[in-house]
């Protein structure tokens, strides 16, 4: 990837990338985190897939993610699961202020939330979400399926609990 095609993709993932960040960490950081996210991926532009520029950047960006929430651990800082966007609600924020959905979706294992939240809320294809965990697409359709399945579990059981 040269410089014209990096910018090509800095432009077009810019914003992704961003509500990307912004559900994961304090909107305040979202900025910086971005140019961390983008630096990475300057240093590491020949490892990135071909037509999967975004899921590669997702894949940067969860490390960038899991580093920053270990520095604000250490401050003794906590930091939200999701950020609210009061403006413009993202479509996590929708679906987990609907009660039993919440319930069944925050009873996940946190590797069950990242896969659903890759592919129903990122909107990334098997393939994409592949890169971006780092497995192979037949192991990411395998632990698509498995998370879907015990959501759907988990959200009958709350259902039924609440008749």
């Amino acid at each position: 990837m040269d410089q014209q095609e990096f910018v090509a993709t800095f432009r077009e993932h810019l914003t992704p990338l961003s509500k990307y960040l912004t559900r994961r960490v304090e909107r305040s950081d979202v900025e910086d985190l971005a140019a961390d996210v983008f630096e990475i991926a300057w240093r590491k532009r020949e490892s990135c897939p071909p037509d999967m520029q975004l899921a590669w950047l997702y894949r940067i960006a969860g490390f960038v993610v899991a580093n920053h929430r270990r520095k604000q651990g250490r401050r003794g800082i906590s930091l939200p699961l999701l950020e609210t966007d009061a403006a413009a609600p993202s479509a996590e924020d929708l679906a987990l202020s609907a009660g039993s959905i919440s319930d069944a979706f925050g009873a996940l294992s946190p590797a069950d939330r990242q896969v659903l939240s890759l592919i129903a809320f990122e909107g990334l294809s098997v393939a994409q979400a592949a890169v971006t965990l780092g497995i192979s697409a037949n192991s990411a359709s395998q632990r698509i399926k498995r998370a879907r399945e015990r959501f759907a579990k988990q959200l009958a059981n709350d259902l039924s609990d609440s008749e």
